[in-house]
């Protein structure tokens, strides 16, 4: 069990509980150093010095990867037709908040673009596979995406939408998900870090605690988007019961979040939801974990928590 249970986001289907940890750790203790908590910081990282911390990764990528294969699966075309077509409409969503949001002009005039021709022009007329691939191909060609190549941000941008379909469509899939969520919390569980999808899994492990959490914190999260997320999550759409304090933190430049003000979404009877858009993580790559982990507002929010007043 562990004082502090992070759950990490798509694409990391290569990596280890062990690699994120070492990779996640560093930068929180950043941010919790950056809002004023030196010595909370040092017992956060344990590369640096053994810590009084125990923070473990819930760790669900290789969930995804194809029995006997080497790499993941990432084609649609592999799904269900239900799940492909909320795939499409997943890529529609995240190409909207392109054009609405987008950090570079660039980036809102493709999207605007091929928004068109979807919704107006010749995608329109020639069905829905063929406008779920023009926004998957409008995707990749962002600068967000596409920084190491037209083939790879394809194959991100595919993966993307079949790992967060599968998790929000699979009961195999999110069990085990929400399975090594839970195996890591406990009594002595004070936060729980979730991060793009993980904010979505941290989220639903919420509403199934036992015992008591002082705070969510939930990073770039897709909670908001309706029809693939928020319209599928288990409860009744409200602040978890046993949630002591609900922080959501997000960039205005990250189209993977979606609604900024979750308080839009979420019943907040007893007013634990802090939501809003709050963040600058710059414009090359807005939705990084490691963007959201060293901030101060992250740092700030953690640091109360362990250190109250």
């Amino acid at each position: 069990m562990a004082e502090i249970v992070l759950v990490h986001g798509i694409a990391q289907e290569q990596k280890s509980a062990d690699t994120l940890e070492k990779e996640w750790l560093p930068d929180l203790a950043g941010g919790v150093r950056t809002a004023g908590g030196a010595g909370l910081a040092d017992a956060l990282w344990r590369s640096a010095r053994p810590g009084r911390l125990e923070s473990r990764m819930a760790f669900y990528g290789d969930v995804f990867l194809q029995k006997g294969a080497q790499g993941a699966a990432e084609d649609p075309a592999e799904l269900t037709e239900t799940q492909r077509e909320l795939t499409d409409a997943l890529a529609l969503e995240w190409l909207r908040n392109a054009r609405d949001r987008a950090p570079e002009p660039g980036d809102r005039r493709i999207a605007r673009t091929v928004l068109h021709d979807i919704e107006g022009g010749d995608e329109g007329r020639q069905g829905r596979r063929s406008a779920g691939r023009a926004a998957v191909n409008g995707l990749a060609r962002l600068k967000w995406f596409s920084r190491l190549g037209m083939g790879f941000a394809q194959r991100f941008v595919n993966k993307s939408l079949v790992q967060v379909t599968r998790y929000m469509t699979e009961p195999s899939v999110y069990e085990e998900v929400q399975q090594r969520i839970a195996d890591l919390i406990g009594p002595e569980t004070r936060i729980l870090v979730g991060h793009s999808l993980g904010s979505v899994a941290a989220y639903e492990a919420a509403l199934r605690l036992e015992g008591e959490l002082p705070l969510l914190l939930t990073l770039g999260s897709p909670l908001g988007l309706r029809t693939l997320v928020h319209d599928r999550l288990e409860g009744e759409h409200q602040v978890p019961e046993l949630v002591g304090r609900w922080v959501n933190l997000a960039d205005k430049d990250d189209v993977i979040a979606a609604e900024p003000d979750l308080a839009k979404r979420f019943a907040d009877p007893r007013g634990v939801l802090e939501s809003d858009w709050t963040l600058d993580n710059g414009e090359d790559d807005p939705h990084s974990a490691q963007a959201y982990l060293t901030k101060r507002q992250t740092g700030q929010a953690v640091r109360e928590t362990l250190e109250p007043r």
